[in-house]
């Protein structure tokens, strides 16, 4: 029903105020099945090259929300997304859960007992080595840019195969010779949508800092002692460097809860003066479904 009603808000929206989706390209990639989960198939995708397109596309105003990964559950978390909000005041406004189901996909014309080739992205074929190792140990695997990009080739290649998904299946016309071949079922890739607004409570959301501390001893346990103190559970913390600055480093923080919540206002205002600098990415909705 979820799903559903996020179509018909998705027509009714495009009908009223046509709203620009940039996301990680391209087309036919697991970012550009999160857009069109998150917004609706009548929404309008714009694919970008890179993420921090995605980022300046939004920031410059040319498109209202953008899409990008930032946490797979196998291979950890996207740095360039976290990179891409140090130097952006854009902000958190959702996320999305994709659970990731990849499919050995080939093409009408292709001759399977002639394979010669698996295209994929490099993490695809990594979260689907043992069934490769298993099924097609002597065909070479290449690594290309996108999932997108592995299901375009196959176009032209009779003697080939790609590793994608639904997407990426449905927009060049191919078909599943095998369904779900990734070696961890429960494999899922985490999704944020940036924008400039900020959002309402929901009853079940999430907040995201981060904070540049101080060179000293301890300096972690302090910043992290306030959310015990207040009863906020932290759900993931992440290093990056501090660029330009060397052997400095900020601290990505997801939290439970929404910045408008008592405790989480508290935490917060506690770490502060702990800090040499503390900014609120955002607090967003949980993803749902």
């Amino acid at each position: 029903m979820a799903r559903l009603f996020r179509e018909i808000m998705s027509v009714c929206l495009d009908l009223e105020a046509p709203q620009t989706i940039a996301y990680l390209g391209p087309v036919g990639t697991f970012t550009h099945a999160a857009a069109l989960k998150h917004f609706g198939k009548a929404s309008t995708t714009v694919p970008l090259t890179t993420i921090g397109d995605v980022f300046r596309e939004v920031e410059s105003g040319s498109a209202m929300y953008g899409v990008v990964p930032v946490e797979n559950s196998s291979e950890g978390v996207v740095n360039h997304t976290l990179d891409g909000f140090l130097g952006s005041t854009l902000k958190i406004i959702g996320e999305v859960e994709l659970p990731i189901h990849q499919h050995f996909l080939v093409a009408e014309h292709t001759k399977v007992d002639n394979l010669s080739r698996i295209y994929s992205h490099q993490q695809s074929l990594a979260q689907c080595r043992h069934w490769l190792d298993v099924n097609f140990p002597n065909v070479e695997r290449v690594q290309v840019s996108s999932n997108g990009e592995a299901a375009r080739r196959l176009k032209n290649e009779w003697h080939s195969a790609a590793i994608a998904g639904e997407v990426a299946m449905a927009e060049y016309g191919l078909h599943k010779l095998h369904a779900n071949i990734e070696d961890n079922p429960n494999n899922t890739t985490r999704f944020l949508i940036i924008g400039k607004e900020a959002i309402e409570p929901s009853g079940n959301d999430k907040t995201s800092i981060v904070v540049s501390a101080h060179d000293k001893a301890g300096a972690l346990s302090d910043i992290l002692k306030p959310l015990s103190k207040h009863g906020v559970s932290m759900t993931s913390i992440e290093t990056r460097p501090e660029r330009p600055n060397k052997w400095a480093y900020v601290f990505f923080i997801d939290m439970n809860g929404h910045i408008n919540d008592d405790n989480v206002k508290a935490a917060i205002e506690d770490i502060r003066p702990m800090v040499k600098d503390l900014r609120v990415l955002g607090s967003y909705p949980k993803a749902v479904i």
